[in-house]
């Protein structure tokens, strides 16, 4: 269904069909990570891609045009480059070890090392977040924050009034 969900969503031209098609991939793919046991990351999926995502998507549509432009020429150049990095990753994706893979490096090295908890905190996956991963989490929250902004910035209209004859006030 997220495959079908793409191939629609790379045809259509009309913007709140993409942006309401991308909302339904979003609620798809938090879906697959709740399957996937990846609770939080399906929580955080569902309500930033799904939830706010889309909203704030439909409310810049709303001061934009609800057609896309028609491409002056084919976007050969985007697509072989999309279809390079592709190959890539899964060039790359082959080298990595097989899935739950008791051998693998990430069992052998890292995951030692979070449960000894280097960290004066009780709780591993605090210790996780807080510490380990402290700058990543700063990153993100810097990230939405910085979005939040931007989409404020473009949907906040200033109408000025117009004298009597015809030019904008201050």
């Amino acid at each position: 269904m997220m495959a079908l969900a793409v191939l629609v969503l790379v045809r259509t031209r009309n913007l709140f069909a993409v942006i309401v098609l991308s909302g339904i991939y979003s609620f798809l793919m938090a879906t697959l990570l709740v399957a996937l046991d990846a609770v939080d990351v399906a929580m955080t999926e569902a309500a930033v891609g799904a939830g706010v995502s889309t909203v704030l998507l439909l409310g810049a549509l709303h001061l934009c045009k609800s057609e896309e432009a028609k491409p002056v020429h084919r976007p050969w150049l985007p697509l072989s480059l999309s279809l390079a990095t592709a190959g890539l990753l899964i060039y790359g994706a082959l080298g990595l070890p097989d899935f739950a893979d008791p051998a693998a490096p990430i069992h052998r090295h890292v995951a030692p090392r979070y449960l000894q908890n280097e960290v004066d905190v009780p709780n591993v996956v605090t210790a996780v977040l807080a510490s380990f991963r402290g700058y990543d989490t700063l990153g993100e929250t810097t990230v939405v924050f910085t979005a939040g902004a931007g989409i404020i910035a473009l949907l906040r209209r200033r109408r000025h009034p117009r004298n009597e004859d015809g030019d904008h006030g201050k």
